[in-house]
């Protein structure tokens, strides 16, 4: 039950506050109006739709390029066991193959973006393929070297979207109207149920359409940044290690 309730926080709070103190001034002013509400539409859920869409996509993404990441590392290293090298140097090619894998996956797992020690991990794991040019072959060093670059581009691509997020400025135009939701809307609400009928129906409603509103943009908030274990939908990064669990 815990894992569904990741969508309420501080946001949500404001937003109910804002969604009951609302009515109150309304009624108390007797406040009232009837707006076409699909001027509510455009200016909020057209973008907040875009803003989830667009999160739901960058998940998958990741999904994609944590797939190919792993597969191209455990390809790398079973031509690696497959090769005429010794068995320190399989070990050694092997331990750095689970260290350029451990090492971008604490990246991710991380809010900082420092990618150093990922960078290194892959030079170096780059280095010891070359250096065994001779024993290995070129052609199957080649053929090493190509999933190497798989590798490595489905790890920039994961930087990338640990870096960036959804525009920010449109992140920003979203929660502002969302906040501004209950102005506009109660008056209407209050307009279309009548002054007379009990005030409790208007409360349900402009509360609940808040709540709707604020806990999708949460959803979406938590979802464009998929590594970070603190949605539901989070991308559980310890099956793409190379030992698995």
């Amino acid at each position: 039950m815990s894992r569904y309730l990741v969508i309420l926080n501080s946001r949500t709070l404001f937003a109910i506050i804002i969604s009951i103190i609302v009515p109150i001034i309304a009624y108390k002013y007797n406040i009232n109006y009837n707006v076409d509400l699909t001027l509510i539409s455009i200016a909020i859920i057209f973008p907040l739709v875009f803003n989830i869409r667009g999160a739901f996509r960058r998940r998958e993404k990741a999904l994609e390029h944590l797939s190919l990441y792993r597969a191209s590392l455990k390809t790398v290293e079973n031509i690696i066991l497959s090769s005429k090298l010794e068995i320190e140097e399989i070990n050694q090619g092997s331990k750095l193959i689970k260290k350029s894998n451990e090492g971008l996956i604490d990246f991710l797992d991380n809010i900082e973006n420092d990618t150093s020690i990922h960078d290194n991990n892959i030079n170096q794991l780059f280095e010891f393929l070359n250096s065994k040019k001779i024993i290995i072959g070129n052609g199957v060093l080649q053929k090493a070297l190509r999933f190497l670059k798989d590798s490595i581009d489905s790890a920039d691509n994961l930087v990338a979207i640990h870096r960036h997020r959804t525009p920010i400025s449109l992140k920003a135009y979203c929660l502002m109207f969302v906040y501004i939701f209950p102005l506009v809307y109660t008056p209407t609400i209050i307009f279309k149920i009548g002054v007379e009928n009990p005030q409790y129906l208007t409360y349900f409603i402009v509360v609940l359409s808040e709540f709707i509103l604020i806990s999708l943009y949460n959803i979406q908030d938590q979802m464009e940044y998929p590594f970070d274990k603190e949605g539901a939908d989070d991308i559980d990064l310890e099956i793409f290690r190379m030992t698995r669990k």
